[in-house]
């Protein structure tokens, strides 16, 4: 039984270790990239996307994070630009939204294509998908009250 519990801390220990290798980088980095101001280049960038969705241009940026790296190691950076940015929850629950069907794009698809997969066609079909659930979301959400007052089940 002890074997077991020091086994699961130390495989919990190395998953928060390389986790936190990769999230304090890019926190740091993304830092730098405010301070030289390419982060409102990129939100400046996106704004086309997210306006779509009638979200502030601010949300352009953990987006594109989100569906470059992915939620585990882009949660980090989404939490943050919700703080800095004053992210409304509406836009929030519409990245989430986006990033359910389409976040790390292209490790999932490296992954899924080494296994014999088309990368095109599951790129553009999750990109799709992510597209319309979140275009369909952001007209059914019309702002952060709705959300508040919806019920699940």
């Amino acid at each position: 039984m002890v074997d077991i519990l020091k086994e699961a801390a130390v495989g919990s220990f190395m998953s928060v270790k390389q986790i936190a290798t990769i999230v304090i980088p890019l926190m740091v980095f993304m830092e730098i990239l405010k301070d030289m101001g390419i982060l409102n280049k990129i939100a400046d960038l996106f704004s086309p996307v997210v306006k779509i969705y009638g979200m502030k241009k601010e949300s352009g940026f953990p987006l594109v994070i989100g569906i470059i790296i992915g939620l585990s190691y882009g949660a980090g950076v989404i939490f943050r630009s919700s703080r800095e940015d004053n992210l409304p929850k509406r836009d929030l629950y519409l990245i989430t939204y986006f990033l359910v069907s389409a976040h790390a794009v292209f490790e999932d698809t490296a992954i899924f294509m080494a296994l014999g997969a088309s990368g095109t066609l599951l790129l553009i079909t999750r990109l799709l998908v992510a597209a319309f659930f979140t275009f369909l979301a952001s007209r059914l959400i019309k702002n952060q009250d709705e959300i508040i007052s919806q019920k699940v089940g």
